[in-house]
């Protein structure tokens, strides 16, 4: 059943056109939370992580308020499980996750491969792997690397991307992109 008004714009038309604008109206992170907002009234993130087995459907935002607890649940479901240490994920990284998914316009949840890591986690991935940073914003917390089945790495570094909201690494060989909340910035291909 189509959405539409009696001037034929369907919903979906309506909310790529305001996407289209908020994206220009929002070229940099200090500008990307009026952006974030045209999400609508809730945040949720949808992820499984193929090494634990562990599902995420968690809505953690409602009406411009973080909820505590789905916060804490998404924290400890993106641990690193290696070491099973938690740290707290840097909530504008949520954010651009939450965002790029809405934008991807699909109902799967991402795969989640990294989320937090731990010193010696990254340690011992960078001594595997020339793509692991020395200080990578993994260790802050303010960094997840992703895939969806349904879509192509560059369909979702394009989504991330528009969010002009942090870091957005291109790993096709691998089958993920990487978002964090750093500096705006893009690599991979």
């Amino acid at each position: 059943m189509a959405d539409t008004d009696r001037s034929g714009f369907t919903r979906r038309t309506l909310l790529g056109a305001f996407a289209a604008t908020a994206v220009a109206a929002a070229p940099t992170y200090s500008q990307a939370a009026g952006f974030l907002r045209g999400g609508g009234d809730i945040r949720r993130l949808r992820m499984y992580s193929g090494r634990t087995g562990e599902k995420l459907d968690m809505i953690y935002w409602i009406d411009g308020e973080y909820i505590k607890d789905a916060v804490k649940e998404v924290n400890y479901f993106m641990r690193d499980w290696r070491v099973d240490q938690t740290k707290s994920i840097d909530l504008r990284t949520l954010d651009i996750l939450a965002a790029a998914h809405n934008l991807l316009d699909v109902s799967e949840p991402y795969m989640l491969l990294s989320g937090y890591r731990s010193p010696q986690t990254n340690a011992m991935l960078r001594s595997r792997s020339r793509g692991v940073a020395k200080n990578s914003l993994h260790m802050k917390g303010q960094a997840a690397d992703v895939r969806l089945a349904s879509r192509s790495v560059n369909q979702i570094s394009r989504a991330a991307l528009s969010c002009h909201a942090g870091g957005v690494g291109r790993y096709s060989r691998s089958n993920f992109v990487h978002m964090d909340c750093g500096v705006v910035r893009t690599w991979g291909a």
